[in-house]
């Protein structure tokens, strides 16, 4: 193997764990906020069907 790709490699495996590892921990953290936003997303359409009912009831 070429001596300085076997340098290369020894520095980059090492630190592979690690590198993973946070990737894992954005990819988390991404998916937590998307679940939060769409709960979010899903009352706050409940809370507009109530007040188009309600709208629609004190209209008639």
């Amino acid at each position: 193997m070429n001596p300085i790709l076997a340098d290369m490699y020894s520095t980059v495996i090492p630190s592979a764990p690690f590198i993973i590892g946070a990737y894992a921990i954005v990819w988390l953290a991404l998916l937590v906020y998307v679940i939060i936003v769409v709960r979010g997303l899903k009352k706050t359409e409940e809370q507009m069907a109530l007040l188009e009912e309600a709208i629609a009831k004190k209209t008639e």
